[in-house]
């Protein structure tokens, strides 16, 4: 089976010829291959590792694995899910490598590293597993990775560590002290293990007017045959809760003509199925040329889809175009259905926007609109979801014939973000069963994320090193909320509570895990906006 999945794969570039005596590299996603290989990152820094002469690169999947070599002295993991950590534990263990990186430092275990959303928001709770931790973008971390541990490479792993922390973005836990007000308390202070570590790593950003796009095309991927590229990076908007934002600042917009077109062009020459990927895909300054170039007659057998898109853009064009290549429906965030929380999370949309897209994606050709909400906001009321239910039964009144769902999932402060210091509403799951009960029986398909899974979410998000122990034992119980509980029991004392984490508003001087892990902006501006919300309450 391992050999028929693989050699079904159309690859898009030329891995390099190896060089002599090249590092032995294993690179993984935890997760099956039809999910990894349907990881834009995963694809573009698979390709980035094929590519270098000095490396040979094997894959591995949680079922499927290329031939390993014995003896890796690189082992990379890209996480894009939190409770995929769990499946990196387990990839360890059956690799026979130690679970604690503390545990690596004798014998000839390889370097473990990691990347990824999840490890470049914060990387605390899973850091006593990792050797290094790559913060930010792999176009710009990984070629300076590379060179930096070939420079160290026949040194001990002391030395290795010392010399990878060096590099900008590339985080060394083993190389910072965390110290607590009490076993179960705040931190205290996080400070480097020896003066020449630098006390704040500085997640890296890439500047280049080249996005990313697939790298390898395949039948077996979660989306069968998808060609993926990035439009856009970032997200102008700002919403005050939201990690795509926040994280990867600056907005970034490659040039339509130079690349992306290219790009696309490079895609279709295997496949007839295009994903324009971005948190903000209509908003590229050329996005109308994008569509020009789509809606040509010898691309009518190109099957589009698209990310979210911003409210205010979606034209009868857009709807037209999309429906004409094989999309049934939209995707909108809206948050809520209330101006008044719209404003509080800074989503810069108003009622009539909402209303108009729902309109034109009607009259362009589409079946239905999936919209996106939340419940449990900072500074959420009763009225506001009455307001979200308000605005479903006026656009069914409105708009009779398009199909309309809405998922909602529970508000998760997310690190890096000015709602960092708010914790997770306790009342959030009523909210969700409250929205329920009025949506379903109007004929709205209510979508609601698992509050408990928001729960889980949450607790990563925030955790600090002294989750470690508390994720290994809760992977053995199940991914279950109850398993983190029980595991919250066994530990009691050692650590703060679940509420602490999840639940606890947290105050803006405390010491936060990621504090010496410095993001796009300065923790000054995330307390100013911070309080823009605050003073909408």
């Amino acid at each position: 089976m391992t050999v028929d999945v693989f050699s079904a794969e159309r690859c898009l570039f030329k891995p390099a010829q190896v060089a002599a005596d090249p590092i032995p590299t294993i690179f993984a996603f935890p997760n099956d291959y039809s999910v990894g290989i349907t990881s834009l990152g995963y694809q573009v820094v698979w390709a980035l590792l094929a590519r270098h002469p000095d490396l040979q690169v094997s894959r591995l999947f949680t079922n499927l694995q290329e031939p390993l070599p014995r003896s890796p002295e690189l082992l990379g993991f890209s996480l894009s899910w939190e409770l995929d950590y769990a499946n990196i534990l387990d990839l360890l263990e059956s690799l026979g490598i130690p679970l604690w990186a503390s545990d690596r430092h004798s014998g000839a275990y390889p370097l473990v590293f990691g990347g990824g959303p999840v490890l470049t928001a914060n990387p605390e709770p899973l850091a006593e597993f990792f050797d290094v931790i790559l913060l930010g973008d792999g176009e710009t971390l990984l070629t300076d990775f590379i060179a930096a541990y070939q420079t160290a490479r026949h040194a001990d792993r002391e030395a290795q560590l010392l010399a990878l922390s060096q590099v900008p973005g590339l985080y060394v836990p083993s190389l910072y002290q965390v110290s607590y007000t009490s076993p179960a308390g705040a931190i205290a202070a996080i400070t480097p293990t020896r003066p020449d570590v630098p006390a704040t790593v500085n997640k890296q950003t890439y500047r280049g007017n080249t996005l990313a796009a697939s790298t390898v095309v395949t039948e077996h991927a979660a989306w069968p045959n998808i060609y993926m590229v990035e439009v856009v990076r970032s997200c102008p908007e700002m919403c005050r809760f939201c990690l795509a934002s926040y994280l990867t600042l600056p907005f970034r917009t490659p040039s339509l003509t130079e690349t992306l077109i290219p790009a696309i062009e490079r895609g279709l020459a295997v496949t007839d199925r295009i994903g324009l990927l971005g948190a903000s895909v209509t908003q590229h300054p050329e996005f109308e040329q994008l569509l020009d170039y789509f809606s040509q007659p010898q691309l009518e057998q190109v099957r589009l889809s698209i990310a979210s898109v911003r409210t205010s853009t979606v034209t009868v064009k857009l709807a037209q175009i999309l429906s004409q290549r094989g999309t049934q429906s939209l995707t909108i965030a809206i948050e809520s259905g209330s101006e008044h929380l719209r404003q509080i999370v800074n989503k810069k949309l108003d009622q009539d926007q909402i209303l108009a897209a729902a309109i034109n994606a009607k009259a362009g050709g589409l079946k239905g609109i999936k919209f996106y909400g939340m419940a449990g906001i900072p500074g959420e009321t009763e009225a506001d979801l009455q307001a979200t239910v308000d605005l479903m039964r006026e656009l069914k009144r409105q708009v009779p014939g398009l199909k309309l769902s809405l998922g909602c999932s529970t508000f998760v402060p997310k690190a890096h973000t000015p709602f960092q210091w708010f914790g997770v509403n306790p009342q959030a799951e009523k909210r969700l069963q409250f929205l329920q009960k009025h949506l379903r029986p109007q004929g709205i398909d209510f979508r609601p994320e698992s509050y408990n899974w928001s729960v889980i979410q949450a607790l990563m998000a925030r955790g600090d090193r002294r989750l470690s122990r508390l994720l290994e034992l809760a992977r053995h119980y199940g991914d279950s909320l109850g398993s983190y509980r029980r595991a919250f029991k066994q530990l009691k004392g050692q650590l703060p509570s679940l509420e602490f984490y999840v639940h606890d508003d947290w105050d803006q001087q405390q010491i936060l895990p990621w504090s010496h892990l410095q993001g796009p902006l300065p923790q000054e501006t995330l307390q100013k906006h911070f309080q823009s919300a605050t003073a909408l309450f």
